[in-house]
């Protein structure tokens, strides 16, 4: 599916470049009764702008105001989660250390996985082949 939609990117990655390079920004203006509409053709983002005190002053268009104002209210409600819960980095809880059960069992696991190692290996110093209980070794073709 990518090496479909990989003509048309290189496409608009052309048209891009040709349309800044003839002059061009990332910021489109265009005039309305109220003063001007900027769009970021960038991000798609879209401004309303308006000449005040004779400066030119963008605000965010309704929709992505809108929008701006749910994200930063999420992000205030999640702040102050935090601060009640009194969860912090540095008063995160730190994982438990394993219990003496967990590290004999572990060290038994481990000790078995070595001997079993060791054994192949010293088969294989010695030109046997150990093969695997209840499978036929399987012939070399040489």
């Amino acid at each position: 599916m990518r090496i479909h939609a990989l003509p048309f990117i290189f496409v608009a990655a052309l048209v891009a470049g040709s349309a800044q390079a003839e002059g061009e920004g990332r910021y489109r203006m265009e005039k309305t009764e109220g003063g001007f509409v900027r769009l970021d053709t960038a991000t798609g983002e879209v401004s309303l702008c308006r000449e005040q005190e004779g400066q030119i002053v963008c605000r965010m268009a309704a929709d992505e105001r809108a929008a701006f104002e749910k994200e930063l209210d999420l992000l205030t409600k999640r702040v102050e989660a935090l601060e009640k819960g009194g969860v912090t980095g540095e008063t995160a809880a730190k994982p438990s250390l394993p219990t003496d059960e967990e590290i004999d069992r572990t060290m038994t696991i481990m000790e078995k996985m070595m001997q079993r190692f060791m054994g192949i290996v010293k088969n294989l110093e010695e030109g046997e082949e150990e093969t695997t209980p209840g499978k036929d070794a399987i012939p070399q073709k040489t």
